[in-house]
């Protein structure tokens, strides 16, 4: 669906849809990744394709979608990152001070409280 942007917000973009009809881009709703000022991606009179996500009618709302319509990127990484470790392989090789000690700090926290 085309619609025309009609107003920018620091949280979104307002679009006409018709005449009657306007709705609402949230700002996480603009692209994919983050957006920090609306204006860098949206300006007032630009035509937009959006989608339509939500129509709240009791509160004459229409949360709209430039984003859905987009291809989601693949997700990046660096070639020579060395492949991340699993959470079970990063608590094996926790030592005597990491993740394995909590139970035996829990105790001795027990036992210094009096109870």
């Amino acid at each position: 669906m085309t619609g025309k942007v009609t107003g920018i917000q620091p949280y979104g973009a307002f679009v006409a849809l018709d005449d009657d009809t306007q709705g609402l881009v949230h700002i996480s709703e603009i692209t994919y990744g983050f957006v920090k000022d609306v204006s860098e991606f949206l300006s007032v009179g630009q035509e937009v394709e959006v989608k339509v996500l939500e129509i709240d009618e009791a509160a004459e709302k229409i949360s709209l979608s430039i984003r859905a319509l987009q291809e989601r990127p693949a997700a990046t990484r660096k070639k020579d990152a060395p492949p991340r470790k699993s959470l079970q392989d990063r608590v094996d090789e926790s030592d005597a001070n990491g993740f394995n000690s909590l139970k035996d700090k829990l105790q001795d926290w027990i036992e210094q409280s009096g109870h």
